[in-house]
C-alpha cells in the first residue's frame, strides 16, 4: 500500500556480509519501511547473482527519487558501475550512488557540526576491524580492512583468536588453566584443552569472533590474560585511527573519531578506553559513538543525489553531493570492429565441413600469420631492443593482459628461468583477476582500469622497465590502466593487439603499438585461435632476442639453460660438446663439477687444451 507520508522518497541499502538492511524514507527522515535481507558481499558475487539479489529485496511502497547503495566490498571505480548496473535493471530510471558499507556507515551519523563540519573517522570493529575516513573536501583515509587473515587488528575475531592462543600458552608454561579458558571451554561445551584443536580447525570467523564475549566477561573477572587481551586491542584500534586521520588533517585539528560495530557498540568501558587512547594522541580528538544503522548513510547519500543539503554538502562532497566526474579514459576507440569479432568468410560453414577440411582451413589461416606480422618487424625490433637495455640496467620486462592474453604473457615468462637460467624478477606475467584468472574466468576482472594501474603501481615499476599491454581486441581496460601508469612512471611501453583500427588519444599512446592485420578468426571472436598464436610469436621474438642481445646465447645455443631434469642435463652436456670438442662423458663430469653451469663447464674444459 502507498505511504501515508509525503514524498519525495528516498531509498537505502546497506549490504554486508551478514545481512542487507534497506530503508525507505522522506526528505525529513520519516521511515516509510525498513527491512533486512540475506548477507551480500560485492567480492563474492557475479553480476548474475547480484542482479538476483537486489531482485530479491522487499517490494517497496513506494517509488524513490534515488537511491544510495553502500555494499561490502565495494572498492574499485569498476566495482560501482557493477552496483549501478545491476541497480538499474531493479530501479529503470533511478538515479543511484554506489559505494561501500564504511561510507555509508560514516554518514550515518549527523554531523555534530553541520554548519562547520570536521575531518571525520570511522573506527570500526565487529566481528571484522577498520577505520576510514574523510574530510569535508572529499578525500578519503583507510587503514585496515585487509580481513582476518591479514588484518582485523582489535576486531572481535583478533579478541577471541589471542584469547585461544593466550589460554593454552599459559597452560603450556605455568600448568594452569585460567578463568578465560574455564569460559571458553563452557561457552563451546568442550570439556578439555585439547578438544579446542579440531574445533579450531573447523570454526568459521563468527563463531571465533563471538569468543570475544567470553573475553571481556573474563577481564570484567579481573583474569588478566583477558585484560591484557583488551589492553592490546584498545591500543591497536587507537593507533589505527589516529593514522587514519593523519591522512586527513594536522594532529592541531580538531577531528571527528566515530566509534562503530558491535564490539565498540556493545562494550561500553572498552570503547571508552580506546576513546581516551585517540584522545591522547589526538588532542582535539571529539569521539562520537554510532547511534544509526549504515543504511541511514546509504539514504542520505539518495537524498543528496536529488537535493543536496548546501550546510553538509561539503562533507563528502565529492562522493556524495554530485556524481563523480569521469577522468579522461585512455581506452581507445576503433574506427572499425576489430578484425577479432568480424566473422571470417571462409568458415561460415564450419560446422558442416568435413573434419579433414576443417583441419586444413585452420592451418591455412594459420600460416599466414608470419606474414601478417612481418610487416611489424621495426617496432617489435624496437621493443626487443628496450628490453635487452633494461635487462644489462637492472630493469625488467613486464607483460599486462586478460584471459587469453595475460596467460600468453605468464607463459612466456615462466619459461625465461628455465631456457635462460634468468631470476624470475626478470620477465613477470599480469594478469586481470590474478592468480585465480590463470585457471579460470574471473567476473569483470578485465574491464577494470584502476586494477591495471594498481597492479603496476605495487610492482614497483620504474623508468628502467619495460611494459607490454597485450589484448587482441586493443580495448581492455586493464591493458590501459596498466599502461597508462607506466607511461606514467616513464617504463617504455608498448601494445600488442590484432586490431589495426584502433584510435589512440596522444596521451596515452604507448612507445610502440604492435598490430597486425592479421584477419578475422575462423571461430568468430575466439581470440585464443590466430590472436592468440600470433601473439605468442610476438612474445617468443621479444624475450628469445633479448635474451641473444644480453649474451645468454651463443650461436643457437642456449648456454645458460637451467638443466633441472634429465632431458635438460642431456642437452647440456650435448651443448658443450659442441662449443669444445669435448667427449659427452667429459662435459658431463665437467657440468656436475660446476653446477650443471654450461658456461662454466665450457670455459673449464677450453682452459684444459
Amino acid at each position: 500500500m502507498p505511504s501515508s507520508l509525503s514524498g519525495p522518497f528516498y531509498l537505502g541499502v546497506e549490504a554486508g556480509g551478514t545481512r542487507t538492511t534497506i530503508c525507505l524514507a522522506n526528505a525529513t527522515g520519516e521511515h516509510v519501511c525498513q527491512h533486512e535481507a540475506g548477507p551480500a558481499n560485492l567480492r563474492l558475487l557475479t553480476d548474475e547473482q547480484l542482479l538476483k539479489h537486489f531482485r530479491s529485496l522487499p517490494k517497496l511502497p513506494e517509488t524513490p527519487a534515488a537511491v544510495g547503495i553502500g555494499m561490502a566490498g565495494a572498492r574499485t571505480a569498476a566495482d560501482r558501475e557493477r552496483i549501478v548496473k545491476a541497480a538499474a535493471q531493479v530501479w529503470p530510471g533511478i538515479p543511484c550512488h554506489p559505494t561501500n558499507d564504511l561510507e555509508t556507515a560514516l554518514l550515518a551519523e549527523p554531523l555534530s557540526n553541520p554548519k562547520k563540519p570536521l575531518p571525520r573517522v570511522l573506527v570500526l570493529s565487529g566481528t571484522g576491524s577498520c577505520c576510514f575516513g574523510q574530510s569535508p573536501e572529499g578525500t578519503t583515509s583507510k587503514v585496515g580492512g585487509w580481513g582476518h587473515i591479514l588484518g582485523d587488528k582489535g576486531s572481535g575475531y583478533e579478541i577471541g583468536l589471542r584469547g585461544l592462543k593466550a589460554c593454552v600458552y599459559y597452560l603450556d608454561r605455568d600448568g594452569e588453566w585460567s578463568t578465560l579458558g574455564q569460559r571458553i571451554l563452557r561457552a563451546l561445551q568442550l570439556n578439555e584443552p585439547n578438544d579446542l584443536i579440531g574445533w579450531v580447525q573447523q570454526a568459521p570467523k563468527n563463531e571465533i569472533a563471538a569468543l570475544a564475549i567470553e573475553v571481556f566477561a573474563a577481564a570484567n573477572e579481573k583474569d588478566e590474560i583477558a585484560k591484557d587481551i583488551l589492553e592490546g586491542a584498545a591500543h591497536s584500534l587507537a593507533k589505527d585511527a589516529v593514522a587514519c586521520a593523519s591522512k586527513l588533517a594536522r594532529k592541531t585539528a580538531p577531528v571527528e573519531f566515530l566509534l562503530s560495530g558491535s564490539v565498540l557498540i556493545k562494550q561500553p568501558k572498552f570503547a571508552a578506553k580506546v576513546g581516551k587512547l585517540i584522545q591522547a594522541s589526538w588532542p582535539k580528538a571529539v569521539i562520537l559513538k554510532q547511534t544509526r544503522g549504515g543504511v541511514f548513510g546509504a539514504v542520505e547519500l539518495a537524498k543528496r543525489l536529488v537535493s543536496p543539503d548546501k550546510a553538509s554538502a561539503s562533507f563528502a562532497k565529492k562522493s556524495s553531493t554530485r556524481k563523480i566526474k569521469a577522468p579522461l579514459s585512455p581506452i581507445p576507440k576503433s574506427s572499425a570492429l576489430s578484425p577479432t569479432e568480424q566473422r571470417n568468410p571462409l568458415s561460415t560453414k564450419l560446422d558442416e565441413l568435413p573434419i579433414v577440411e576443417a583441419v586444413e582451413l585452420m592451418l591455412s589461416e594459420d600460416a599466414k600469420l608470419p606474414a601478417a606480422i612481418l610487416p611489424e618487424k621495426e617496432k617489435i625490433a624496437q621493443v626487443v631492443a628496450w628490453t635487452a637495455k633494461a635487462f644489462k640496467r637492472g630493469g625488467r620486462l613486464f607483460y599486462a593482459g586478460a584471459g587469453t592474453s595475460g596467460r600468453l604473457g605468464i607463459l612466456d615468462a615462466s619459461e625465461c628461468p628455465p631456457t635462460f637460467r634468468t631470476p624470475p624478477e626478470w620477465v613477470q606475467g599480469i594478469i586481470a583477476g590474478g592468480q585465480r584468472a590463470i585457471f579460470t574466468a574471473v567476473e569483470g576482472a578485465e574491464d577494470d582500469v584502476d586494477a591495471g594501474a594498481r597492479a603496476i603501481q605495487y610492482r614497483g615499476i620504474t623508468a628502467k622497465d619495460v611494459v607490454v599491454g597485450i589484448a587482441a581486441s586493443g580495448r581492455t581496460p586493464f591493458v590501459w590502466g596498466a599502461l597508462a601508469e607506466a607511461k606514467k612512471r616513464r617504463a617504455k611501453t608498448a601494445l600488442v593487439c590484432l586490431n589495426p583500427n584502433l584510435i589512440i588519444e596522444p596521451r596515452f599512446r604507448p612507445d610502440a603499438v604492435i598490430a597486425p592485420q592479421i584477419g578475422s578468426e575462423i571461430l568468430t571472436g575466439s581470440t585464443r585461435l590466430k590472436s592468440g598464436t600470433a601473439t605468442k610469436l610476438i612474445l617468443n621474438i621479444f624475450t628469445t632476442l633479448a635474451m641473444v642481445q644480453t649474451g645468454r646465447v651463443v650461436g643457437n645455443l642456449m648456454v645458460d639453460l637451467n638443466p633441472s631434469n634429465v632431458k635438460l642435463r642431456d642437452r647440456a652436456a650435448r651443448i658443450v660438446v659442441d662449443l669444445t670438442g669435448a667427449p659427452y662423458a667429459d662435459a658431463l663430469a665437467e657440468l656436475e663439477r660446476n653446477g650443471w653451469n654450461v658456461k662454466a663447464a665450457r670455459d673449464k674444459l677450453r682452459k684444459r687444451k
